[in-house]
């Protein structure tokens, strides 16, 4: 028996989150059309993914490099054209299995993670779409770059490492108001010159399409409660 309750329907909320992102991206004077939607499939076996892969979505997001591992590869070699994003925090010693699996990394946040990605793409001749995780609320205990070192770590990554970074992403606090925290970076995204913001989750995309996302990171909205 299934996990999941048989009422959901993952190709019927896809349509939704897609409905309702391309509407927020109207409302705000934004081009529908520029945001990608990264349906996270973490903790989802290849039977939840199979439905949004057979309705045609090909971006998804998985937060660790070794559940990705055993679900991907497989799935991949059935369905062309899917890209994969790592979200979540990336250790160095998964360097090289990330680099080799994915497409984008949305998790660059210190010096040690950036040389190593540097060198794995060197090594596999390979260049991956990256996002500087930014820790916009300041949060002692979360990942990311604080917000006045941004400007400093990006130079790192550009000038001394020769990694090409797209843009930004944050994780607001739990607590507090995502359009605060969706309004920051993309301010921190135009003083930098970064054109890419990955922000919003099932709670608040459409508070992040309205602050100019171009990727959003939908979960339980698309397959369901984990």
């Amino acid at each position: 028996m299934s996990d999941h309750a048989p009422t959901h329907s993952a190709p019927t909320a896809l349509a939704d989150v897609k409905a309702r992102l391309a509407d927020a991206a109207r409302e705000a004077g934004h081009d529908p059309s520029a945001i990608h939607l990264i349906a996270v499939s973490k903790t989802f076996g290849a039977d939840a993914i199979l439905p949004v892969l057979e309705a045609g979505h090909r971006q998804f997001g998985e937060n660790r490099v070794q559940e990705a591992k055993t679900k991907w590869p497989e799935l991949r070699a059935r369905y062309p054209g899917v890209e994969l994003h790592l979200i979540g925090p990336l250790q160095s010693n998964k360097t090289r299995e990330a680099v080799e699996l994915f497409d984008a990394i949305h998790t660059v946040d210190r010096p040690k993670i950036a040389k190593a990605i540097a060198d794995e793409q060197t090594r596999q001749g390979k260049r991956l779409k990256l996002f500087i995780e930014v820790n916009t609320g300041e949060e002692s205990q979360k990942a990311g770059v604080m917000p006045k070192e941004a400007a400093a770590f990006l130079a790192h990554c550009r000038d001394d490492l020769g990694l090409e970074i797209a843009g930004l992403m944050c994780i607001p606090p739990v607590d507090e108001e995502p359009a605060v925290h969706f309004a920051f970076l993309a301010k921190l995204a135009r003083d930098l010159g970064l054109s890419e913001l990955s922000m919003g989750m099932s709670g608040d995309f459409e508070t992040a399409a309205n602050f100019g996302a171009t990727y959003v990171r939908v979960g339980s909205a698309i397959f369901g409660a984990r």
